[in-house]
């Protein structure tokens, strides 16, 4: 195959070879215009001519420089058998920095892994217990038991346990309220008869739990909780149940999303009584006025808000349907 490789493109060693055989080819027909004409050969090849003619040999002239300068020792050899040349590869430098970029890259993302994990496994924990509160409420028959007088600071239905005191909430009481818890003492308990509700449901956020006397701490583990001296459901005036919201069974948990004119359903021993939901409300825990008595059959539902922050409380009034 013909080398279309251009002058630049070629060796040194390969530009002397080309030089040398064009020398060699200029002496031959310098030769064959003195000796007149002869067969026509290539230099290089090795055939007789034919007819059997040896041409002369080419003058020693084109060895002067065989083993001399840079040509000294070079035998010509075709291109294609050139070996190529392997140039050592440079060592990369160990780039530190990059090394610690990708460590502190692991440990982020491991902290991470790390984190969610714990808090999957405090949901989980919470879902179970809240599962197993379900259960014992569900389980749970009520059964009317008189129930001392409690005087309201709060707003019942809170998540924090009660301390030494007694007190469901460390807030003492503001010195601009303690005139309003006065006025909302609680009534004498209702004589347990078949008239206090033992069951609430609100189809609307799915809620059907039962309900027991008393809205304290203990009272709500078991339950929604009527509020001791509140009205029965059914009678004239407010009948107070709360719930929690975050914690034992969540019932209270979609109070949020309760809509108005929403149907709440009361049950007592003998009669259901449907309340249409009127008004929402969220209040701080101090405003004890939503517990205020009413001149009308009104059912007041109250829980803590927002879910699992629990810094105020979340008031859903119903009035009672013909």
């Amino acid at each position: 195959m013909k080398d279309r490789r251009s002058v630049d493109e070629l060796s040194i060693e390969e530009l002397e070879e080309i030089l040398r055989i064009r020398k060699a080819q200029a002496r031959l027909e310098r030769l064959r215009k003195a000796r007149g004409p002869l067969p026509l050969r290539d230099p290089l090849s090795s055939e007789r001519p034919e007819g059997g003619v040896e041409p002369p040999p080419l003058p020693d002239d084109h060895l002067r420089y065989a083993d001399e300068g840079a040509s000294a020792g070079f035998r010509a050899r075709p291109v294609d058998e050139e070996p190529e040349r392997q140039r050592p590869r440079p060592s990369r430098p160990i780039r530190w920095g990059w090394v610690r970029d990708q460590v502190l890259l692991i440990l982020e993302i491991a902290a991470l892994i790390g984190l969610i994990l714990v808090l999957m496994s405090t949901v989980d924990t919470l879902q179970e217990l809240n599962q197993q509160a379900r259960a014992a409420q569900e389980a749970h028959i009520p059964t009317p038991t008189p129930t001392p007088l409690i005087r309201v600071a709060l707003l019942p239905g809170g998540h924090t346990p009660p301390d030494a005191q007694g007190r469901s909430e460390p807030e003492p009481i503001p010195a601009h309220l303690r005139h309003l818890v006065a006025a909302i003492t609680p009534l004498p308990a209702p004589t347990p008869g078949p008239e206090q509700a033992i069951r609430i449901r609100i189809p609307s956020i799915g809620v059907d739990a039962p309900v027991v006397e008393g809205d304290d701490w203990e009272s709500l583990k078991r339950g929604a909780g009527h509020h001791i001296g509140s009205a029965n459901p059914g009678e004239r005036g407010n009948c107070i149940i709360s719930a929690h919201n975050d914690i034992y069974g969540e019932i209270f948990r979609d109070l949020p999303k309760v809509q108005l004119g929403d149907i709440v359903e009361v049950y007592t021993a003998s009669q259901v009584y449907r309340y249409r939901v009127t008004q929402t409300r969220i209040v701080e825990p101090t405003d004890v006025s939503v517990m205020y008595p009413t001149s009308s059959p009104v059912l007041t539902l109250i829980s803590c808000y927002p879910y699992g922050v629990d810094t105020h409380r979340i008031v859903v009034i119903a009035e009672l349907q013909p």
